[in-house]
């Protein structure tokens, strides 16, 4: 038997979905304006082994010759994605949901046996909770690359106005550098979210945009208390 368990309350979820085409609106227009300067590559001395990004792409997928426009858009989203963000962080303070988000001293551990067993390396399954501690990490995380992409992006647009803030991170280059990083953190944050979608499931995917889950109504759900073992009847012995 089947029974509906509220996972996400309305406002997550609408403060999810509204983030995802924000940052990724954000992402594109950031590689419209990095396409003027693209200084960024992997490797060491004069060995390149890749480059951010080699000029066909910009051709193909079209982010040539389109500074301005990429300017444009990235300040005016910019604003959307503070202040999404801080109604985000201001409605789990208030409404208490910080409590199942933010890490505890047993969430590395959590996320180090989560991530063994999602690798197929541990049979044993994660304990059933709202979020585990690999998720809880990694949102944690994520809110405050929000904020660190806010303060770098300050600094490399206004680095005069903001020169306080500049000098704080490093100077102009090391807080276009960090600006740049985290925008690579969020690609990558992007890429392991949508398989770990995929792979729990439409029931998990429904959580998100229906806000219920369909559970077995003998089995907790996440975030529910596990009911204890119920205990054995006590049989005195009598000596022989």
């Amino acid at each position: 038997m089947k029974r509906l368990v509220e996972k996400h309350p309305l406002a997550i979820r609408w403060f999810h979905w509204l983030n995802f085409p924000i940052l990724s609106l954000m992402i594109w227009s950031g590689m419209l304006i990095y396409w003027a300067n693209d200084v960024y590559r992997v490797g060491w001395g004069k060995t390149t082994l890749f480059k951010f990004f080699p000029e066909s792409v910009y051709k193909t997928l079209g982010w040539s010759q389109k500074l301005a426009q990429g300017m444009n858009w990235h300040f005016a989203l910019m604003w959307l994605f503070v202040v999404n963000g801080l109604l985000y962080v201001g409605y789990t303070l208030v409404s208490g949901e910080w409590r199942h988000l933010l890490p505890d001293r047993n969430s590395f551990r959590e996320a180090l046996l989560v991530t063994l067993h999602d690798l197929g390396l541990r049979k044993g399954e994660p304990p059933v909770v709202k979020y585990n501690g690999a998720q809880k990490i990694a949102y944690t995380a994520v809110v405050l690359m929000g904020a660190g992409s806010l303060f770098t992006g300050l600094a490399i647009y206004k680095p005069v106005q903001f020169a306080w803030l500049t000098g704080l991170l490093g100077g102009y280059e090391w807080a276009r550098a960090e600006h740049f990083t985290l925008t690579v953190g969020y690609v990558l944050f992007f890429l392991v979210h949508i398989a770990q979608v995929v792979r729990a499931g439409w029931n998990n995917f429904r959580s998100m945009v229906a806000g219920f889950q369909i559970v077995d109504a003998q089995h907790p759900a996440a975030g529910e208390p596990v009911p204890a073992a119920p205990a054995r009847p006590f049989t005195p012995t009598l000596p022989a």
